[in-house]
């Protein structure tokens, strides 16, 4: 049996100073379309990680969508259970339930799609906010959910 490698697509040098100038502007308290700075403890290191992220609500819960797909920070969430969210000077803590039935990640990817597809559109290989339910649920899997309950 052959298992299927994980989807991830690794970020460009460009694509890392990017993100580490809009992690800066969020601990800055400049959150751009809604961003934030997450911050997870690594699974190895013990160290606190930061990377800057979409927040999406959906249904009136929010959740982190992993564009990317199984990248570090979605390693390090699913063994830390949680992280903190951060613009400027207000942190929230959280914890985490990652989203695994394809069904309902499906209808949230499509809204997060809608609002972020401008961003994100790339890393999910063709799959838009207007693609099929069964396009968006074939695309799923690739692409980690965690819905976050704030604790502060």
């Amino acid at each position: 049996m052959n298992a299927r490698t994980p989807y991830y697509v690794q970020a460009s040098p460009l694509a890392t100073r990017f993100n580490s100038l809009f992690g800066k502007l969020a601990r800055l308290g400049i959150s751009l379309a809604g961003s934030a700075e997450l911050s997870v403890r690594g699974r190895k290191s013990g160290q606190m990680q930061r990377i800057p992220v979409n927040p999406h609500v959906y249904e009136g819960e929010q959740y982190l969508v992993s564009a990317r797909g199984h990248s570090q920070w979605v390693r390090n969430m699913r063994v830390a259970g949680g992280g903190e969210l951060r613009v400027g000077r207000k942190v929230r803590t959280f914890t985490v339930t990652e989203i695994t039935d394809p069904v309902q990640k499906a209808a949230l990817l499509r809204t997060y799609l809608e609002k972020w597809g401008w961003e994100v559109n790339r890393f999910f290989q063709g799959v838009t906010a207007r693609s099929t339910d069964a396009e968006l649920q074939a695309a799923a899997g690739d692409h980690p959910v965690f819905r976050i309950t704030v604790s502060n």
